[in-house]
Protein backbone atom coordinates (compact mmCIF):
# COMPACT_ATOMS: atom_id res chain seq x y z
CA UNK A 1 0.00 0.00 0.00
CA UNK A 2 1.06 3.53 -0.77
CA UNK A 3 1.23 5.75 1.83
CA UNK A 4 -1.06 8.69 0.37
CA UNK A 5 -3.71 5.26 0.29
CA UNK A 6 -2.79 4.40 4.16
CA UNK A 7 -3.24 8.35 5.10
CA UNK A 8 -6.93 7.88 3.56
CA UNK A 9 -7.31 4.71 5.52
CA UNK A 10 -6.17 6.50 8.65
CA UNK A 11 -8.20 9.46 8.14
CA UNK A 12 -11.22 7.32 7.46
CA UNK A 13 -10.29 5.43 10.77
CA UNK A 14 -9.84 8.14 12.64
CA UNK A 15 -13.11 9.77 11.85
CA UNK A 16 -15.41 6.56 12.35
CA UNK A 17 -13.96 5.87 15.42
CA UNK A 18 -12.84 9.36 16.90
CA UNK A 19 -9.60 8.41 17.23
CA UNK A 20 -6.61 6.15 16.14
CA UNK A 21 -3.35 4.99 17.86
CA UNK A 22 -0.06 4.50 16.83
CA UNK A 23 0.52 1.27 17.73
CA UNK A 24 -2.80 -0.21 16.69
CA UNK A 25 -2.16 1.49 13.29
CA UNK A 26 1.20 -0.07 12.93
CA UNK A 27 0.16 -3.37 13.59
CA UNK A 28 -3.06 -3.33 11.08
CA UNK A 29 -1.18 -1.85 8.41
CA UNK A 30 1.77 -3.83 8.93
CA UNK A 31 4.40 -0.84 8.89
CA UNK A 32 6.65 0.61 11.92
CA UNK A 33 5.22 3.37 14.71
CA UNK A 34 7.59 5.81 12.91
CA UNK A 35 6.00 5.38 9.64
CA UNK A 36 2.56 5.74 11.06
CA UNK A 37 3.92 8.86 12.87
CA UNK A 38 5.08 10.63 9.66
CA UNK A 39 1.41 9.29 8.35
CA UNK A 40 -0.22 11.06 10.97
CA UNK A 41 2.40 14.30 10.77
CA UNK A 42 1.21 14.45 6.87
CA UNK A 43 -1.91 14.48 7.94
CA UNK A 44 -2.12 17.05 10.44
CA UNK A 45 -0.04 19.38 8.24
CA UNK A 46 -3.07 19.16 5.84
CA UNK A 47 -5.07 19.91 8.47
CA UNK A 48 -7.11 16.72 8.51
CA UNK A 49 -6.84 15.63 11.96
CA UNK A 50 -4.75 16.52 15.26
CA UNK A 51 -1.75 14.77 16.72
CA UNK A 52 -2.43 14.03 20.36
CA UNK A 53 0.15 11.92 22.58
CA UNK A 54 -0.15 8.54 21.15
CA UNK A 55 -2.35 9.03 17.90
CA UNK A 56 -4.30 11.39 16.61
CA UNK A 57 -7.96 12.68 16.23
CA UNK A 58 -10.21 13.83 13.80
CA UNK A 59 -10.09 17.91 13.08
CA UNK A 60 -13.02 19.61 14.94
CA UNK A 61 -12.37 17.20 18.12
CA UNK A 62 -9.82 19.66 20.23
CA UNK A 63 -11.33 19.21 23.53
CA UNK A 64 -10.76 15.09 23.55
CA UNK A 65 -8.12 14.31 26.40
CA UNK A 66 -7.13 11.13 26.77
CA UNK A 67 -7.35 9.64 30.53
CA UNK A 68 -4.30 9.16 32.34
CA UNK A 69 -4.22 5.05 31.99
CA UNK A 70 -4.80 5.40 27.95
CA UNK A 71 -1.63 7.65 27.65
CA UNK A 72 0.69 6.43 24.92
CA UNK A 73 2.87 3.33 26.40
CA UNK A 74 5.28 3.54 23.68
CA UNK A 75 7.01 6.84 25.23
CA UNK A 76 7.26 4.91 28.74
CA UNK A 77 11.22 4.50 27.85
CA UNK A 78 11.34 8.54 27.32
CA UNK A 79 9.20 9.05 30.43
CA UNK A 80 11.50 6.72 32.71
CA UNK A 81 14.69 8.81 31.31
CA UNK A 82 13.41 12.07 32.02
CA UNK A 83 12.17 11.33 35.67
CA UNK A 84 15.58 9.73 36.29
CA UNK A 85 17.73 12.72 34.65
CA UNK A 86 14.99 14.93 37.25
CA UNK A 87 16.57 13.38 40.10
CA UNK A 88 19.25 15.13 40.03
CA UNK A 89 17.02 18.47 40.59
CA UNK A 90 16.09 17.55 43.76
CA UNK A 91 16.59 20.04 46.35
CA UNK A 92 18.73 18.38 49.11
CA UNK A 93 16.11 18.66 52.21
CA UNK A 94 14.35 21.17 50.54
CA UNK A 95 10.47 20.90 49.41
CA UNK A 96 9.06 20.04 46.16
CA UNK A 97 6.01 20.37 44.28
CA UNK A 98 4.45 17.63 41.88
CA UNK A 99 2.12 17.93 39.45
CA UNK A 100 -0.15 15.58 37.90
CA UNK A 101 0.60 13.52 34.56
CA UNK A 102 2.41 10.23 33.76
CA UNK A 103 6.26 11.34 33.72
CA UNK A 104 5.86 12.98 36.88
CA UNK A 105 4.35 10.25 38.42
CA UNK A 106 7.44 8.05 37.03
CA UNK A 107 9.83 10.63 38.53
CA UNK A 108 7.56 9.83 42.26
CA UNK A 109 8.11 6.38 41.86
CA UNK A 110 11.83 6.55 41.17
CA UNK A 111 12.38 8.77 44.43
CA UNK A 112 15.04 7.07 46.49
CA UNK A 113 14.46 5.35 49.99
CA UNK A 114 17.32 7.59 51.47
CA UNK A 115 15.72 10.64 50.04
CA UNK A 116 14.43 13.31 52.57
CA UNK A 117 11.78 15.94 50.98
CA UNK A 118 8.59 17.87 51.98
CA UNK A 119 6.84 16.90 49.04
CA UNK A 120 3.44 18.95 48.01
CA UNK A 121 1.03 17.29 45.41
CA UNK A 122 -2.58 17.15 44.09
CA UNK A 123 -2.27 14.26 42.02
CA UNK A 124 -3.64 10.98 43.47
CA UNK A 125 -1.39 8.81 41.94
CA UNK A 126 1.63 10.75 42.70
CA UNK A 127 0.21 10.80 46.63
CA UNK A 128 -0.58 7.01 46.74
CA UNK A 129 2.92 6.13 45.52
CA UNK A 130 4.60 8.42 48.32
CA UNK A 131 2.43 7.37 51.16
CA UNK A 132 4.54 4.66 52.40
CA UNK A 133 7.87 6.69 51.80
CA UNK A 134 10.11 7.25 55.03
CA UNK A 135 11.37 10.04 54.15
CA UNK A 136 8.69 12.22 52.63
CA UNK A 137 6.80 14.78 54.22
CA UNK A 138 4.28 14.65 52.04
CA UNK A 139 0.99 17.38 51.63
CA UNK A 140 -1.51 16.55 50.08
CA UNK A 141 -3.98 19.14 48.27
CA UNK A 142 -7.67 18.44 47.69
CA UNK A 143 -10.79 19.81 46.44
CA UNK A 144 -12.60 18.32 43.27
CA UNK A 145 -10.86 15.54 41.68
CA UNK A 146 -10.78 15.47 37.93
CA UNK A 147 -11.47 11.59 36.94
CA UNK A 148 -9.25 11.79 33.80
CA UNK A 149 -6.21 13.03 34.97
CA UNK A 150 -7.05 12.48 38.84
CA UNK A 151 -6.03 15.54 40.02
CA UNK A 152 -7.21 18.11 42.22
CA UNK A 153 -8.84 21.05 40.96
CA UNK A 154 -11.15 24.31 42.01
CA UNK A 155 -10.88 26.91 44.18
CA UNK A 156 -9.55 24.94 47.45
CA UNK A 157 -6.20 23.60 45.38
CA UNK A 158 -5.86 26.96 44.53
CA UNK A 159 -6.01 28.88 47.65
CA UNK A 160 -3.64 26.02 49.16
CA UNK A 161 -1.07 26.38 46.54
CA UNK A 162 -1.02 30.29 46.95
CA UNK A 163 -0.01 30.09 50.44
CA UNK A 164 3.14 27.41 49.26
CA UNK A 165 6.58 28.49 48.16
CA UNK A 166 8.45 25.88 47.37
CA UNK A 167 12.04 25.16 46.21
CA UNK A 168 11.14 23.62 42.98
CA UNK A 169 8.09 22.81 40.91
CA UNK A 170 8.73 18.96 38.59
CA UNK A 171 5.54 20.14 35.86
CA UNK A 172 3.86 18.28 33.75
CA UNK A 173 2.42 19.21 30.48
CA UNK A 174 0.24 18.34 27.14
CA UNK A 175 2.22 20.68 24.71
CA UNK A 176 4.54 22.82 24.85
CA UNK A 177 6.57 25.14 22.27
CA UNK A 178 8.05 28.27 21.80
CA UNK A 179 5.58 29.95 19.91
CA UNK A 180 2.50 28.16 21.29
CA UNK A 181 3.75 28.08 25.21
CA UNK A 182 2.18 25.31 27.69
CA UNK A 183 -0.88 24.28 26.73
CA UNK A 184 -3.39 21.63 28.29
CA UNK A 185 -7.29 20.46 27.25
CA UNK A 186 -8.85 21.36 30.39
CA UNK A 187 -9.54 25.29 32.04
CA UNK A 188 -9.59 23.83 35.88
CA UNK A 189 -6.08 21.95 35.00
CA UNK A 190 -4.64 24.74 33.20
CA UNK A 191 -5.15 27.12 36.25
CA UNK A 192 -3.69 24.93 39.08
CA UNK A 193 -0.98 24.37 36.66
CA UNK A 194 -0.46 28.05 36.70
CA UNK A 195 -0.84 28.67 40.42
CA UNK A 196 1.89 25.42 41.03
CA UNK A 197 4.03 27.42 38.56
CA UNK A 198 4.33 30.63 40.96
CA UNK A 199 4.39 28.71 44.08
CA UNK A 200 8.01 27.75 43.78
CA UNK A 201 11.42 29.39 42.95
CA UNK A 202 12.52 27.11 40.68
CA UNK A 203 10.20 25.42 37.76
CA UNK A 204 11.31 21.52 35.78
CA UNK A 205 9.54 20.78 33.04
CA UNK A 206 9.74 17.39 32.49
CA UNK A 207 8.15 16.40 29.01
CA UNK A 208 8.62 13.93 26.01
CA UNK A 209 9.44 15.04 22.51
CA UNK A 210 6.06 13.79 21.22
CA UNK A 211 3.86 16.70 23.14
CA UNK A 212 6.44 19.25 21.21
CA UNK A 213 4.37 21.78 18.79
CA UNK A 214 1.05 20.26 20.23
CA UNK A 215 -1.57 22.98 21.36
CA UNK A 216 -4.32 22.62 23.15
CA UNK A 217 -7.48 24.65 24.48
CA UNK A 218 -5.87 25.77 27.91
CA UNK A 219 -3.00 28.02 27.75
CA UNK A 220 -1.22 28.40 31.49
CA UNK A 221 2.03 29.51 30.90
CA UNK A 222 4.96 30.49 28.37
CA UNK A 223 8.07 28.45 28.13
CA UNK A 224 10.07 31.77 29.30
CA UNK A 225 8.29 30.53 33.22
CA UNK A 226 10.51 27.60 32.79
CA UNK A 227 13.94 27.44 33.70
CA UNK A 228 15.14 23.83 32.95
CA UNK A 229 13.27 21.06 30.24
CA UNK A 230 14.24 17.67 30.42
CA UNK A 231 12.94 15.71 27.51
CA UNK A 232 14.23 13.11 25.12
CA UNK A 233 16.25 12.77 22.42
CA UNK A 234 13.63 13.20 19.65
CA UNK A 235 13.33 16.87 20.19
CA UNK A 236 15.69 18.24 17.54
CA UNK A 237 18.35 20.48 17.46
CA UNK A 238 16.41 23.18 15.45
CA UNK A 239 13.52 23.29 17.95
CA UNK A 240 16.02 23.07 21.19
CA UNK A 241 17.68 26.27 19.71
CA UNK A 242 14.79 27.78 19.90
CA UNK A 243 13.47 26.85 23.43
CA UNK A 244 17.06 27.78 24.53
CA UNK A 245 16.75 31.35 22.50
CA UNK A 246 13.64 31.98 24.72
CA UNK A 247 15.69 31.16 28.31
CA UNK A 248 15.21 27.91 28.86
CA UNK A 249 17.67 25.50 29.32
CA UNK A 250 16.94 22.43 27.85
CA UNK A 251 18.44 18.68 28.76
CA UNK A 252 18.31 15.72 26.28
CA UNK A 253 18.08 12.42 27.64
Amino acid sequence: MYAPERQQEILRLARDGGRVDVLSLAEEFQVTAETIRRDLKALDRAGLVKRVHGGAIPAGRLDFEPALAERDPTTADEQDRIAHCALAELPTGGSVILDAGSTVARLAAALPLECSLTVVTHALPVAARLADHPGIDLHLVGRRVRHRTRAAVDAWALRAYGEIHADVVFLGTDGFSAAGGLTTPDLAEAAVRRAIVSAARRVVLLADSAKHGQSHFARFGDLADVDLLITDSGLSPEDTGAIEAAGTDVVRV
